[in-house]
């Protein structure tokens, strides 16, 4: 781990910030993406960090992932400005339309919705999982020049059963996540 790291994360529930290795800042953010950019914006500009990495925890829409994820894009899954943009897509902001870290393989969709129902667009846009503040994170990150890396620990399926099993697993990946956050 080199250089000044910044860790947003929601909320306590998810990551302990008295776990964090020294030389890390843990910021707890609040739920959501308004909640996500305000807190990433003051800490990007108070800090001044070297990297930012989102924590957090996420539900699956492509089964296949489970555990601890690293996303490589991120689009807004509740951007919806029909019709001067389609679903998706910032109207007259093209460049917001996918942010990348450029790590990982999984394709995130952030909104300010906890998903429990198929969403055939999420599927059609070959969103892997669902958050609710990654791409505030990363907005914010990319206005300011700072490079982000996000992990999310796959808690439930986005299905009617999601908050039960959220509830269940929110703390399930945070060992994992500051394993991982040492390698980097």
């Amino acid at each position: 781990m080199s250089g000044r790291i910044l860790v947003l994360t929601a909320i306590a529930d998810e990551l302990d910030k008295a776990r964090a290795p020294s030389g890390v800042e843990v910021i707890y953010t609040g739920v959501g993406k308004i909640n996500a950019a305000s807190a990433a914006t003051l800490a990007l500009l108070a800090l001044r960090p070297q990297l930012v990495v989102n924590y957090g925890t996420a539900g699956a829409i492509a089964t296949r992932h489970r555990g601890l994820v690293e996303v490589r894009d991120v689009v807004q899954r509740d951007m919806s400005a029909e019709p001067l943009a389609p679903r998706g897509r910032t109207p007259f902001s093209p460049e917001l339309d996918r942010l990348s870290s450029r790590h990982g393989e999984v394709v995130c969709g952030t909104g300010d919705s906890f998903v429990t129902a198929t969403d055939p667009w999420l599927a059609a846009n070959g969103v892997d999982i669902v958050d609710m503040e990654l791409f505030a994170i990363a907005h914010a990150c990319e206005r300011h020049g700072v490079p982000w890396r996000a992990f999310k620990f796959v808690t439930d399926d986005a299905d009617d059963n999601a908050a039960a099993h959220w509830q269940d697993n929110v703390a399930g990946g945070e060992a994992l996540f500051w394993d991982v956050l040492k390698t980097l």
